[in-house]
């Protein structure tokens, strides 16, 4: 039900706020407006977002619970989303999700809301169902990529002459 509203209620909010604004300053205005709120938005959706990245990337390098970054992420999306909306409810709500300190607040608002059952990170966590400890900093451990190639089909038969096997 909360969600028929919502969807019911932002566009019906948008179209008020759009007939209040253009009555007030102009179209043009208020088109330029809204086409520069989404160019900034998306600057700032890049730079969070990258920002954001780089957290999430330095807790799975210590091992860390990727809660927060993960979140901090989800909520620059939804912002990116919202910002690239045309509307001034959704701009403002899309550049409040960008305040750190404001996504801070929900984090912790939703962390209260929501109970984790269970997380484990580590040698002994889910990657590692035989419960070997993972080599770490050892300088004899090579890490490395590869890639299986199939070594080459032969004919299984003779040929018939008009190619060459």
């Amino acid at each position: 039900m909360w969600l028929f509203v919502a969807f019911l209620a932002v566009p019906l909010i948008e179209i008020a706020l759009f007939i209040q604004v253009g009555g007030l300053i102009g179209l043009w205005p208020t088109l330029a407006i809204v086409i520069i709120t989404a160019v900034l938005g998306t600057w700032l959706v890049r730079t969070q977002g990258a920002m954001a990245f780089g957290q999430l990337r330095s807790s799975f390098q210590k091992l860390d619970d990727p809660t927060e970054p993960l979140a901090h992420g989800a909520m620059i999306l939804i912002a990116g989303a919202l910002l690239l909306t045309p509307g001034f409810f959704t701009d403002a709500v899309g550049f409040s999700l960008l305040a750190p300190p404001i996504r801070k607040a929900l984090f912790q608002f939703l962390r209260t809301r929501i109970k984790v059952q269970r997380f484990e990170m580590g040698p002994n966590g889910p990657h590692d169902m035989r419960n070997e400890p993972r080599p770490r900093n050892r300088p004899d451990v090579i890490e490395g990529q590869y890639e299986e190639v199939d070594p080459p089909k032969k004919p299984n038969h003779d040929g018939s002459g008009w190619t060459r096997h």
